[in-house]
């Protein structure tokens, strides 16, 4: 007799612990894979029911810090993996977390949309000295005075050791208790909306990292043989993968729901293995965020990072997309990049032509969309944005944590070029109809690097990274130096802000050019769209010079006017209009711009009249 597709209880389960009343909380495992489970509530072992589908529940004793583990036919304790805190590090038991005790103030916030924002990328380790949520918030009012709308914060999910970048999390449902736990992370994003500051947390549902992934021992959550650069591939639409994506979907809606944080911002999703389904996994994790905002009448917005260049990505559900509300896109970043630094190592190579490049990504949002062949891929990348999308839904940026923190030595933007060329890429994403985004010491000039570190433990696994580390760079021919130890606590020390240079000339110089700027995107129509068919680049071949105008989308909004020159002699232009910027201001740090020029490696903004 066949079985019904799915029983009544197995409906009803769910990945973690859940506290259902007075001292009263529903243990929930999904182990398909045990004959028989017990929980471990305060170390003292209780049989739970099987609930069908490999599902198990038991509830009991428990209330928020309530210390548990499952235990698997009789064998060691694991933590849960839907375990939402883990204050003895990932190998140990996790701790009950019950959101109802946590006190709110964001009644009545509501952000902005992704498409009017200006987001500030941090890491939570390196951001302050302390290195906590707590600590953060200190610095939340600067952010918005220089204009911020959005922190994007990295990974906050546990991962084994006291440091690291956060992308190799092997708890996603668990706050890395370093950074002072689920508690502390609730009371930074209410802060945060306290300030005006919407949130957007960095999640990784790609791969594990290599010490503390129990997943396995509990179910296929991975797939048996298919593996990408970081590991075996999630199983998304393989056998028994139902609970498995119930365990991402859950985890997203956990994100938006319990910790009232605005965006996700969904790393490397080209990599989310899931061509057996009818609807692929994003698209169920922009009906969870759009079923959410219904239910809380907040706005609820994902962003993937991809390297397609697929504007599936950013079609909406009812026109057969993944429905994502943005992406991150680096083709602005490369571009701009190599127009100021002349690198052209790695995939560098695909932007060696730059000023051409740069004025690709201000007209057609994306400088690969499939017209032109990549030689560091050696073929066709991504397809065209339909005319109608707003670049807006593309996130740029000069520097970020990839960018600058997957470099050799970790070095900014800051330290490679002179002041001058940095200034001039900071106008010339400020002027781009894309969403820019700032990495955190970028506002006041941060020369401290940003490099990779790690705290995993065990010398082999250690040998390891320090060995794949060392692999990532051979192509980067120009390089020579060595690559700083990932493993070793300097490393992470010399990732940390300093945040006296902020209080140097210099440093309020800078921090005055990114305000100005950002202030013009709000009250200059035209640098606030992301309609890039208001927008005309002209490349002076002979020069290397970029002339851009902007216009307003509700006309007789004026016309704006930019000219870049990143070459080393000044060049004349029209006095006509009058000028809003130049990046070769002296409150800038510049030397002055003469009526009539705009000098060498300086971009003037003007109005048309």
């Amino acid at each position: 007799m066949p079985t019904h597709p799915q029983s009544t209880d197995a409906a009803l389960a769910h990945h973690g612990a859940r506290v259902v009343g007075d001292d009263q909380v529903t243990y929930c495992v999904w182990a398909p894979l045990a004959e028989g489970v017990e929980v471990a509530i305060e170390g003292e072992p209780v049989p739970m029911t099987p609930t069908g589908r490999g599902w198990w529940s038991h509830t009991g004793p428990g209330q928020d810090g309530t210390r548990y583990s499952y235990r698997l036919d009789g064998g060691e304790p694991l933590p849960d993996p839907a375990a939402r805190a883990l204050p003895d590090g990932v190998h140990g038991p996790a701790a009950v977390v019950d959101p109802a005790t946590w006190a709110w103030t964001d009644q009545r916030f509501q952000p902005v949309p992704i498409e009017a924002a200006v987001i500030y990328e941090l890491h939570v380790g390196t951001f302050t000295d302390a290195g906590t949520f707590e600590a953060a918030t200190a610095h939340l009012d600067g952010l918005v005075e220089l204009g911020v709308t959005h922190v994007e914060v990295m990974p906050v999910n546990a991962f084994d050791g006291r440091f690291g970048w956060g992308y190799d999390g092997v708890a996603w449902w668990a706050v890395h208790q370093p950074y002072g736990g689920p508690a502390a992370f609730a009371a930074f994003v209410d802060a945060c909306h306290a300030a005006g500051l919407a949130v957007i947390l960095d999640v990784v549902h790609n791969h594990l990292g290599p010490s503390g992934n129990y997943l396995s021992r509990f179910g296929p959550y991975l797939q048996s043989t298919a593996e990408s650069t970081w590991g075996k591939v999630i199983n998304l639409d393989g056998p028994d993968s139902d609970p498995v994506r119930q365990f991402l979907t859950g985890n997203i809606e956990m994100w938006l729901t319990d910790y009232h944080v605005d965006a996700l911002r969904l790393d490397a999703v080209h990599a989310l293995d899931d061509r057996g389904s009818a609807t692929h996994i994003l698209a169920e994790f922009s009906d969870v965020a759009r079923a959410v905002s219904t239910r809380t009448g907040r706005r609820k917005q994902l962003i993937a990072e991809t390297d397609r260049n697929d504007p599936a990505t950013i079609t909406p559900r009812s026109q057969g997309g993944l429905g994502m509300d943005a992406q991150w896109a680096d083709d602005l970043h490369h571009a701009v990049h190599v127009a100021v630094t002349g690198e052209t190592d790695g995939y560098y190579t695909d932007y060696a032509e730059a000023l051409p490049a740069v004025a690709r990504a201000f007209t057609n949002g994306l400088v690969y969309d499939g017209m032109w062949w990549s030689p560091f891929r050696r073929r066709t990348i991504g397809a065209p944005l339909p005319s109608d999308c707003s670049s807006r839904q593309l996130v740029a940026c000069i520097q970020n944590h990839d960018q600058v923190g997957n470099r050799p030595a970790g070095d900014r933007l800051t330290t490679i070029v002179p002041a001058d060329l940095v200034r001039v890429a900071i106008a010339l994403l400020c002027v781009a109809p894309q969403t820019p985004m700032l990495f955190m010491g970028e506002e006041y000039g941060e020369t401290n690097p940003f490099q990779f570190f790690s705290d995993m433990p065990g010398e082999e696994l250690r040998d390891a990274i320090r060995t794949g580390r060392r692999r990532e760079f051979e192509y980067f021919t120009s390089w020579s130096g060595e690559v700083p130890d990932p493993l070793d606590p300097a490393t992470f020390g010399r990732s940390k802000l300093n945040r006296s240079a902020a209080d140097t000339e210099e440093g309020r110089a800078r921090r005055a050019l990114w305000t100005d700027l950002l202030a013009l995107r709000r009250s200059v129509p035209a640098l606030g769209t992301g309609d890039r068919r208001l927008t005309e680049v002209a490349h002076l071949e002979d020069q290397e010079v970029l002339s851009i105008i902007r216009r307003g989308p509700a006309p007789p909004d004026e016309a704006i006017v930019i000219t870049a020159n990143l070459s080393d002699e000044p060049i004349t232009v029209s006095t006509e209009g009058t000028v809003l910027l130049s990046t070769a201001d002296p409150a800038y740090g510049g030397t002055g711009s003469p009526d009539g020029q705009v000098p060498a490696r300086s971009v003037v903004i003007r109005s048309r009249p």
